[in-house]
């Protein structure tokens, strides 16, 4: 970086730190509510993003009546802000001694028993951007260690402020860029760990196959069934739904142990199906907590 672009960072920084010292006089009993309300308020000046949640909700068939499409979108928008505010304050309320007092498990026992006392065994949890993904980042991580793909900030300054006060427990990101390196892979391996994806995003052409998501084909990123069918770690598929201020609900299904024909790329599309329609489960069953307004279909 060169001296200007470093001074600008720099000042990014001091401000995200400032706007950190604020937050921090907020109760993070209304945390949630901050964040839902102020979004509330400001839902009709997002034209775009609304349009494209209300068109999603509809051609997904979660309803057929615009106007209660336009209540889902609207809710959905301000759950978004309003986790994420909460996401900030999961520190001070959720620890390693308490984590479990904050979730109750709606699965299968097996899946529980694999999170909580299968050590030995790397796993993949796979979820999109529904419920509370970004509070389920630390509590997946009290239960053992995780390593999560996602986007690095540009700002150096603020990634490492992040990463120093917003992830806690046994948490690795690995770049978006960099992949699935033999390095991250032999970590997982190593380490027993949770392999977390958010796969819900539009793949686009290259990098996706297209198969059924909500009842339309979307371009579906094959890195978890890539992965599955090379190392063969159960997948929990699901998501972290919020029931209340600091209380979750940990929805997933049977672990998913995939059996290959042989067939790459047949194994690859039949697996990654399986996948989607368990997100789509559970995404049906709490619509206002999804990010209806992300282009997921092109």
């Amino acid at each position: 970086m060169n001296p200007l672009r470093i001074a600008v960072a720099y000042l990014e920084y001091l401000a995200v730190r400032l706007l950190g010292l604020l937050y921090a006089l907020v109760p993070a009993n209304k945390a949630y509510d901050l964040g839902a309300s102020l979004t509330g308020w400001f839902y009709p000046l997002f034209r775009s993003r609304r349009r494209i949640a209300i068109d999603n909700i509809l051609k997904a068939g979660v309803t057929a009546d615009p106007g209660e499409a336009d209540r889902i979108a609207r809710q959905a928008f301000g759950h978004l802000a309003g986790h994420i505010c909460e996401a900030f304050k999961a520190g001070e309320i959720i620890t390693a001694q308490n984590w479990r007092e904050h979730i109750s498990f709606d699965g299968p026992e097996e899946s529980w028993k694999l999170l909580l006392e299968s050590p030995d065994v790397p796993i993949m949890i796979l979820t999109g951007h529904h419920g509370a993904w970004e509070v389920a980042a630390t509590v997946i991580a009290f239960t053992r260690p995780m390593i999560a793909v996602a986007r690095i900030m540009n700002n150096p300054f603020v990634e490492r402020f992040m990463k120093e006060h917003h992830f806690r427990g046994q948490i690795t990101i690995v770049p978006k860029k960099l992949g699935f390196s033999p390095a991250v892979i032999r970590q997982w391996m190593e380490q027993k760990a949770a392999m977390t994806l958010v796969m819900d995003q539009h793949a686009g052409t290259k990098q996706g196959v297209r198969v059924d998501f909500m009842g339309r084909p979307a371009s579906t990123h094959t890195s978890p069934a890539r992965l599955h069918l090379k190392t063969g770690a159960p997948i929990l598929a699901g998501s972290f739904v919020r029931e209340g201020a600091f209380r979750y609900r940990m929805v997933t299904g049977l672990p998913i142990r995939f059996t290959p024909t042989g067939n790459r790329a047949q194994d690859t599309a039949d697996l990654l199906t399986e996948i989607n329609r368990r997100l789509e489960a559970v995404i049906r069953r709490y619509p206002e907590q999804y990010l209806w307004a992300h282009k997921r279909w092109r």
